[in-house]
């Protein structure tokens, strides 16, 4: 008698396993496009917001240069360091100075527009 249950209780898994499907539609994931982070669109006020009350024109309190431009700017990150100063967990090298450092999330987005290539619109 054991046996019998035994074999049907078997039975019953495999072919429970067996008529398991997974071709429905509802259980995709959607795919969410990601906008590609740009100057003009992202980065543009996180320097206006974070960086000109020092990279001013003319700059002040040491800064060596204006960040004003997508020019600026591009050449901030491509020669002076840019990325490593504002993703700094250094306290005397991090930027802003005299911090607060900035959220992770706006260091990615900086981060994510040089991965991006340094996009302008």
């Amino acid at each position: 008698m054991k046996t019998y249950f035994l074999k049907f209780l078997i039975l019953c898994i495999v072919l429970a396993n067996i008529s398991c499907e997974n071709d429905s539609e509802d259980d995709l994931v959607e795919v969410i496009s990601v906008e590609l982070v740009t100057y003009e669109n992202t980065i543009k006020t996180i320097i206006d917001d974070n960086c000109v009350f020092c990279h001013n024109d003319p700059p002040i309190n040491f800064a060596p240069m204006p960040l004003l431009t997508y020019d600026q700017v591009k050449e901030a990150v491509d020669n002076r360091g840019l990325l490593n100063r504002v993703s700094s967990e250094d306290i005397s090298f991090l930027m802003p100075s005299g911090g607060p450092r900035l959220p992770q999330s706006t260091i990615d987005l900086i981060l994510q527009w040089n991965t991006d290539g340094l996009l302008e619109q």
